[in-house]
């Protein structure tokens, strides 16, 4: 019987030594290469397509950045953010992981394998999914204790087409949300990255001009996407704008747009899922526009509890998806309340674009608890409630932390003495 394995495959150095390896430490007869396409650059597809003809390797190129887009945009509405920055890499990883999944079925594999080591998140959030199956999930690189250098030996004594394992010196990971820039010089905390890391977003200080967008939401997804001109009397919407814009379109074009103002750069230092503290740098332009423009929307229709309770949400949101876990029970449960509170998370907000800062300086919404003339400095009452009516509220305001602060003197000092009043007088009721 032939035995089948199908692996997750870039054409880079990792997956090329994976295919021989799976061969001949591990006894498959057929390796089923499967790049899915999550929307990394074109030039990616045609390594992975020469690599696998070199290697005469069955290879499978499965399109899913409908599906990861889809995934983004839920992360928008859970405002998802792990340790400041906009998550990328982490949400892509179990849409390919399924995607994976699916082909193997298709063709009958018995196994599953990818190139990750042993010392990163991806292999966790791959794992996560294919361990759902009843298939053999396999890890050359980790299970054999595999160095770069080893590899770029075997590759040579291979003869792989690899151009002597030489991929740059830096790890690039792109997608339609993100792009990650790590390894090299980069893992030394204290070493400023040149510019030339970027691809992107212009620097910053380079950026001229600013530009304002309007993004519109229904139900917290975005999309619409329209640029404001700006004129004498105020501002308005180009006239060939308005019309809803498909997801994935939305993102590569506010990409381009606000990526050209130096907006979404992150360099961090990251707590991974297995302990380890690395450096960072991402790229981001879309993200933090759409997340920035949806956070200043629930802003403007959420009571404060709402919004302070959401916070919760938001945060065990981002940490499933940190970990690939956007299938979980935790995160079906966090959807249904996604699902009934942003209902009301539908309008428009517009932000400028200046200098690798993106604002929000408008925003507007049949839902917004808000009222003009009952904030207004010009405005003598609050909805027919009296300026002078707030004075008790005054009074009582603070009045326990004043009473703990005294009590705590008074046991300093030794002294007893009379318990402070509502209004702060020092003679309590008896």
């Amino acid at each position: 019987m032939t035995k089948r394995v199908a692996l997750a495959f870039s054409g880079g150095l990792d997956t090329t030594v994976c295919v021989p390896l799976l061969e001949e430490e591990y006894g498959y007869d057929e390796v089923v290469g499967v790049t899915v396409d999550v929307g990394q650059p074109a030039e990616e597809f045609d390594e992975a397509e020469e690599t696998a003809e070199a290697l005469d390797l069955e290879h499978y190129v499965v399109d899913a950045k409908t599906e990861f887009a889809e995934l983004c945009f839920d992360s928008v509405r859970a405002n998802a953010t792990y340790q400041g920055y906009p998550l990328g890499t982490a949400l892509a990883r179990p849409v390919i992981a399924e995607a994976i999944l699916g082909v193997a079925e298709e063709h009958d594999c018995d196994a599953l394998a990818h190139g990750c080591t042993g010392k990163g998140n991806d292999q966790l959030r791959f794992e996560t999914v294919w361990r759902g199956s009843d298939k053999e999930v396999i890890a050359p690189v980790r299970e054999l204790g595999l160095t770069r250098e080893w590899e770029i030996e075997y590759a040579d004594e291979k003869d792989l087409p690899v151009e002597g394992g030489n991929e740059g010196a830096w790890s690039i990971d792109t997608n339609l949300w993100s792009r990650s820039v790590e390894g090299d010089d980069l893992e030394d905390p204290t070493y400023v990255p040149p510019e030339d890391i970027y691809d992107w977003t212009t620097t910053p200080g380079d950026a001229e001009g600013e530009e304002l967008v309007e993004i519109g939401f229904e139900m917290g997804y975005p999309v619409t996407l329209n640029i404001v001109e700006e004129t004498s009397t105020g501002s308005r919407l180009s006239a060939e704008n308005g019309e809803a814009v498909d997801s994935v379109e939305l993102i590569e074009e506010l990409n381009e747009i606000a990526g050209a103002y130096g907006v979404g750069r992150t360099d961090m230092m990251e707590d991974r899922m297995l302990g380890l503290k690395v450096r960072e740098n991402y790229e981001h332009p879309a993200a933090t526009v759409l997340l920035t423009a949806h956070e200043a929307l629930e802003q403007l229709v959420f009571t404060k509890s709402e919004r302070d309770f959401k916070q919760q949400i938001d945060d065990q949101w981002a940490q499933q998806g940190y970990k690939g876990l956007v299938n979980s029970p935790l995160v079906n449960s966090l959807e249904g309340y996604l699902d009934a509170g942003q209902e009301k998370v539908t309008g428009t907000v517009t932000v400028k674009l200046q200098g690798g800062q993106c604002r929000p300086v408008a925003r507007d919404s049949e839902y917004g608890v808000y009222s003009e003339s009952a904030a207004s400095f010009n405005t003598e009452t609050v909805d027919g409630i009296e300026q002078a009516d707030a004075t008790g509220v005054a009074k009582y305001h603070g009045f326990q932390e004043r009473l703990a602060n005294e009590v705590l003197e008074n046991v300093k000092t030794g002294e007893g003495g009379e318990t402070l009043a509502a209004d702060g007088s020092g003679e309590a009721d008896e």
